[in-house]
This record gives C-alpha cells, structure tokens and sequence, in this order.
C-alpha cells in the first residue's frame, strides 16, 4: 500500500513535508491555479506592491500592454505554493509566468518576448490585444 502511494505521488521531494495530496504546494494544486485563467503569474508581493525587482518588471510589462486581468500569486504568503511552482514548471526562480496553463519563464523571458514582439503575438492567441498596438497606430498617426 505504501509504495503505490510513493509510486503515484508528485516525485522529485522524496515525499517531504508540504506534498501532503492537496496542499497548497501540490502538483494537482498548483495545475489548478496554473489554469484558472489565460495569464497568470507568480510573483513575490502583488500587482500593486511587488517586493522585489523582477516581480515589478513582470508587472511593468503586462501593464504595457494593458494587460490588467491577469491572476497573481503572491509566493511569499505561502511557503509551499513557492516550492510547489518551482517543481511544476523545473524552474529555480520566481517570478514565474503562465499563458493558458503553459509555463512561459521569468522575467528575462518576459522581457525578451516583450522586445522581440512574441508576447503580442502570444496575447493574441488569448484574444487579448496588446496596448502596444493602439500606442504604435497612434504614433503612425502623428
């Protein structure tokens, strides 16, 4: 009986605190979050108070493009949550940031995809139209 139950479980904590089935820090729990809205981020702090640079910089940007419905997690209320996202997504560092339940990367990844025009295509495919667009028609405009 005990080992079906390590050999159905999460993996990768060797069964440590904070896999209990079901908690915050779950596999099952964190996929429900990852999917319960095209973007979502976790981050440390919220949207309206990042607490530390890079999380800011993933706020920054979405707001760019004005992208204001997004879900954030705030990792530091939540000790298994932050270690429960890092063996989701096999990613070391938080901020981390979900399109429709896909784990796109950090906040380098965000800015780079910010840069090179990805993350409007990306929001497009969510049915969601970056502001950089009106902001560039507007320019032509001028």
């Amino acid at each position: 009986r005990a080992l079906s139950q390590a050999a159905t479980g999460s993996g990768g904590d060797g069964g440590a605190e904070g896999s209990s089935a079901g908690g915050s820090g779950s596999r099952e729990a964190v996929e429900r979050l990852v999917r319960a809205h095209p973007v979502v981020v976790f981050m440390k702090g919220s949207p309206a108070q990042p607490l530390c640079g890079f999380s800011n910089a993933v706020v920054q940007i979405l707001r760019l493009h004005g992208v204001e419905d997004y879900r954030a997690h705030d990792v530091l209320q939540d000790p298994d949550l932050r270690q429960g996202i890092k063996n989701y997504s096999n990613w070391p560092t938080i901020p981390q940031v979900y399109l429709n339940g896909e784990f796109v990367g950090g906040c380098d990844i965000l800015l780079q995809m910010h840069q090179n025009g990805d993350l409007v295509e990306e929001l497009k495919k969510l049915g969601i139209r970056s502001a950089l667009l009106d902001a560039e028609k507007d320019q032509e405009k001028k």
